[in-house]
């Protein structure tokens, strides 16, 4: 594509949305402009179009993927509404940045409701594998990018870690993984049949797709060839509807998670067989206190590589009260700003969230492929909800 600005339309307009503005903002002037949009309500679509300077907004998904200075469609909508969304606007030949999971299984008629807790996990397994090729034979029919907004791939931490790994001679034997908080910032995370599962899927996305990832890219690296992941063994849990949890709640020492699902888990363990023999162990959770918590390690022949995406000390904080510095930003899913603390100097550019949204636009300009990019999208589902069948069955379940 040899246009100079490409025109952006937002499908979504809360969290997600507002962020991926915010990194837009970071490009040059003249590389993008937000040309609209699109929100379930009109109410939601005016408040952010008042907030950003937005001059077009819609509840009409058609009228914003029928703009002709409309090139790429931003969806940042809860995962039910992904696949739909995405194959609609590959189908009006726009190029797609989807914010993670691509997709999952939000049930069909006649599932009894909470789906989570009634629909087998193998029937679960299929429909999610069919939204998800859907959108990639969407994507590779109507010959539009996908830009699959997998923040892990782009940070810093981990892009020294794939520079490390190449400088040294030795292979990733295991791939150590963790994220955790104290609860999601979405309304529809309580529910299977809005976002498609829990911690695991919502969370494990993260992890997952950076393990993926790394060693896809390491094999690559050594033998021209990707390393692929050949089976899945998992635990899940909703550990808040525990009797643990009920005997901290008499003891009103239970304040501070914000997790209370429906149907879906709040704690996931997976271990990811690869076909070089290594493994990739992945731990999730919606009940961790202390703020955001993101870590990945390498474990190799010849070294360990630990990227710590959160947390950092390059600045670090103490204050008796927590209002001493109640206006400033510290980092996500933080409860507390008294004593120590460990405030992000740039948590958006850390995280990888600048980068990833730099390098989707230069990927659609130049008619390349980006780093996170549809088949990678297509194997996190494939793996999370093999996943949820090995946790649901307790067995290991293999991949094709």
């Amino acid at each position: 594509m040899n246009k100079n600005t490409l025109g952006i339309g937002m499908v979504g307009a809360r969290y997600g949305a507002r962020m991926h503005h915010a990194n837009f903002q970071n490009l040059p002037k003249g590389v993008i402009e937000i040309k609209g949009v699109c929100s379930r309500t009109i109410e939601s679509a005016k408040a952010f179009a008042k907030d950003t300077g937005v001059d077009f907004m819609t509840d009409d998904l058609d009228s914003l993927l029928s703009r002709e200075d409309i090139d790429v469609i931003d969806i940042c909508t809860p995962p039910a509404s992904h696949h739909e969304i995405a194959i609609r606007a590959a189908n009006a030949g726009k190029h797609i940045i989807m914010e993670k999971p691509l997709t999952g299984y939000f049930g069909e008629p006649g599932d009894h409701e909470p789906i989570g807790h009634h629909v087998p996990r193998v029937r679960m397994r299929e429909g999610a594998n069919r939204n998800a090729n859907a959108v990639r034979e969407a994507v590779r029919s109507n010959n539009v990018k996908f830009c699959y907004a997998e923040n892990w791939v782009y940070s810093p931490p981990i892009v020294k870690m794939k520079s490390l790994i190449a400088a040294s001679n030795g292979s990733v034997l295991e791939l150590r993984a963790e994220e955790n908080h104290s609860g999601s910032n979405s309304v529809f995370s309580k529910e299977w049949k809005s976002m498609g599962g829990g911690a695991l899927l919502r969370m494990g996305s993260h992890a997952v797709g950076a393990c993926l990832y790394i060693k896809q890219w390491e094999g690559l690296q050594r033998n021209g060839k990707s390393i692929l992941p050949v089976s899945v063994l998992a635990d899940t849990a909703d550990l808040i509807h525990t009797k643990a949890s009920e005997q901290a709640k008499k003891a009103n020492a239970h304040q501070w998670i914000s997790s209370d699902p429906l149907d879906v888990e709040n704690w996931a363990n997976v271990i990811i067989r690869f076909d070089d023999g290594s493994r990739a162990s992945i731990l999730v959770s919606d009940v961790g206190l202390g703020g955001l918590n993101t870590r990945l390690t390498a474990y190799m022949t010849d070294g360990v590589i630990k990227a710590n995406m959160t947390s950092n000390d390059g600045i670090e904080t103490y204050a008796v009260d927590p209002s001493t510095f109640e206006q400033e930003y510290f980092t996500e899913k933080l409860e507390t700003k008294a004593g120590w603390n460990r405030p992000s100097c740039n948590e958006h550019w850390f995280r990888g969230f600048t980068q990833e949204i730099e390098d989707f636009v230069h990927a659609i300009k130049e008619d390349r492929e980006p780093l996170a990019g549809i088949d990678l999208a297509v194997d996190c589902v494939s793996v999370i909800y093999a996943a949820y069948q090995s946790a649901e069955e307790g067995r290991i379940i293999h991949l094709k």
